[in-house]
Formats: C-alpha cells, sequence, structure tokens
C-alpha cells in the first residue's frame, strides 16, 4: 500500500493539498490495515487522515534545504526508468 506514497519534500511547484492528502491517507491505511473502513470505523479514519495530512504540511513548511528544488517530470521519468530496467 505505502509504495505509492511519493517525496514531498523540496519540489518545483510545492506539493498540493490533494497531494498530502493522498499520501496521508495511505499511511492510515497502511497502520489501519484497511484499505477501506466499514462505516463504523469511517469517521475514526478520516480524523487520522486529517490530523496525518496537517502534520504533514507543518512538516513541509518547516523543512529546509540548500538543494535545488527537484522536476516533477524528471523524478517521474527516472522512477519509469528504474521500473523499466527492474522489471522489462
Amino acid at each position: 500500500m505505502c509504495r505509492n506514497i511519493r517525496p514531498l519534500h523540496n519540489f518545483e511547484p510545492p506539493a498540493t493539498r490533494d497531494e498530502v492528502r493522498a499520501a496521508a491517507e495511505q499511511y492510515v491505511r497502511k497502520v489501519s490495515g484497511t484499505g477501506k473502513p466499514s462505516q463504523a470505523n469511517q469517521a475514526a479514519f478520516e480524523e487520522a487522515v486529517q490530523e496525518v495530512a496537517a502534520a504533514t504540511e507543518r512538516l513541509l513548511d518547516r523543512l529546509t534545504t540548500t538543494a535545488p528544488p527537484k522536476d516533477r517530470e524528471v523524478e517521474a521519468a527516472k522512477a519509469k526508468a528504474r521500473s523499466v530496467a527492474r522489471f522489462g
């Protein structure tokens, strides 16, 4: 499940709220052990996603680096090339 969580720091343009939420959702899915919570657990699941997303946004706002920002398209091309080399 967590293989879909992508690095969000030091990209130009910065990570969007949707990207942060998607990462938070993947994290909560992983630790809860469920891809889709039952109705009884939906509220707790959603609350956890919101809290993780908020913590992630605070973290990203506070991180600093001297490295130049990465380009999303270039990083995606590198990942695709690694995948092709690994899986053919």
